[in-house]
């Protein structure tokens, strides 16, 4: 009992310790965005703001075009984390379940595709943008972002698809249902959190991108959120202040989505779904 007890206390300790670590940079964020640049720059670091302030968001809010940054990323995240989930689904499903020539090779050039590094497609896709005339236009990053987010959802939902039993595809195909039907009223719902977090992490990966949106976008009424916190540098004397109350706002999105799917996140429903 007293080994159990020990056990017990030593990996609560632990997952404090995890939970302290994790949580350190996001306390020191908020911490900074409270500061004056006098206190941030002090020699002695401060683990309180002395004089807490708002004034770093007041001016992110009212004297930058930070919620119009905002507005763009949140207009192209939502589109492309969607987009992807439509076209990359029937993708990933036809490679888990159905059998046909070439799977194999369709599969690997998926794999490929999202291991490819994108910095070496910022040339040929600002020409592709360029061509199609979406230079300065968040519409160009629509056009731009699937083409690492789709290998991506296409690649994390095949094992997801594939973890769910196969008999219930045969089984609702004796029923009389199509291939169509067995894909979208019997497989997608089952593999959901699997949609869900696949999902909300192609809206994270398109959220914070940086070098795509720098490369095309130029236009202040453009901007992702991104390009607006990284125009607040001026000089040697980073406004810190700033840059983390930027960056404390551009996480709220995030949390609530998360707060909001986290029911979605539970896996399990096949359970019991097929005999023996």
């Amino acid at each position: 009992m007293k080994q159990k007890k020990s056990v017990k206390i030593l990996s609560r300790l632990f997952i404090i310790l995890c939970l302290i670590v994790a949580l350190a940079p996001i306390y020191w964020m908020l911490n900074t965005s409270l500061k004056g640049q006098a206190e941030i720059y002090s020699k002695v670091p401060t683990l309180i703001p002395q004089h807490p302030s708002l004034d770093a968001y007041k001016y992110l809010l009212t004297e930058t075009n930070f919620l119009t940054g905002i507005r763009n990323s949140l207009i192209v995240a939502i589109f492309v984390s969607l987009f992807s989930i439509v076209i990359a689904y029937p993708a990933a499903y036809a490679i888990a379940r159905i059998k046909f020539k070439g799977k194999r090779t369709f599969s690997k050039a998926i794999l490929f595709t999202y291991l490819l590094p994108t910095s070496i497609l910022y040339i040929p896709l600002y020409i592709l943008v360029a061509q199609v005339g979406l230079t300065d236009n968040i519409l160009g990053l629509m056009l731009i972002y699937p083409t690492f987010t789709l290998p991506y959802v296409a690649w994390v939902l095949i094992p997801h698809i594939s973890s769910i039993p196969y008999d219930l595809d045969e089984a609702a195909i004796v029923d009389g249902c199509g291939r169509l039907r067995v894909m979208y009223q019997i497989v997608f719902p089952l593999a959901l959190p699997g949609i869900v977090s696949t999902t909300i992490f192609a809206f994270a990966m398109c959220w914070g991108e940086y070098l795509y949106a720098l490369v095309n976008i130029t236009k202040t009424s453009m901007q992702t959120f991104p390009l607006v916190i990284s125009g607040l540098i001026f000089g040697d004397m980073y406004p810190w202040d700033q840059l983390m109350a930027g960056a404390i706002l551009a996480s709220v999105p995030i949390l609530i989505i998360y707060i909001l799917a986290n029911s979605s996140l539970v896996g399990g429903q096949t359970a019991g779904g097929v005999k023996g």
